[in-house]
C-alpha cells in the first residue's frame, strides 16, 4: 500500500500525505456484480484511518476534522467501504479516492457570517405581530367598568 495525497485547496494550502502506516485495509466478499467470482474472492475493501490519532495534520486541522466528520468517527477512526468494481484493486483506489476527497472537503474553513441588518417590512410585520398579540391578551382580561 502506498502513502495517501489529499490534493492542495482551502484549509491545506500544501496539501497533506498520510503514510501508508496510518491507513488499514480489510477485504470481504461484496455483494453485487462478479457473477461466480463474487463468492470466492474477496473484492470489498474497508478503508480505516484514525483521525484523532493522525500525525498528518496540523492540530488546527485535526480539530476541523474531528468537529466537521464527528458524526461519522467511530473512537475517533473513519472507515469507508467500496464495493462497486468486480476487482479488489479498484475498489481499494475507489475507497482510497473517496477519502480524499472527504478529508480535503472536511478541511474546508467555513465561510464567515455576512452580518446583515434587518429590513424594514420585518422589523414593522414583528410590531405589528406583537401589537396584536397584545390585543389579544388584552381582551382575555375581566372588563373594568
Amino acid at each position: 500500500m502506498e502513502d495517501l495525497l489529499i490534493p492542495p485547496g482551502p484549509g491545506a494550502p500544501r496539501g497533506v500525505l498520510i503514510p501508508a502506516s496510518e491507513l488499514s485495509e480489510t477485504f470481504s466478499h461484496a455483494s453485487g456484480p462478479g457473477g461466480q467470482g463474487v463468492n470466492t474472492s474477496d473484492s470489498r475493501v474497508q478503508l480505516s484511518f484514525n483521525v484523532a490519532g493522525s500525525g498528518a495534520f496540523t492540530p488546527a486541522q485535526r480539530a476541523r476534522l474531528l468537529e466537521v466528520l464527528g458524526s461519522r468517527l467511530t473512537d475517533g477512526s473513519l472507515t469507508l467501504a467500496a464495493q462497486e468494481h468486480r476487482s479488489q484493486r479498484r475498489n481499494r483506489a475507489a475507497a482510497r479516492a473517496r477519502l480524499a476527497e472527504l478529508l480535503r472537503e472536511a478541511l474546508v474553513p467555513p465561510l464567515p457570517r455576512r452580518a446583515t441588518k434587518p429590513t424594514r417590512g420585518s422589523q414593522r410585520r414583528r410590531l405589528e405581530a406583537k401589537k396584536q398579540r397584545s390585543d389579544v391578551k388584552a381582551n382575555r382580561r375581566r372588563p373594568s367598568f
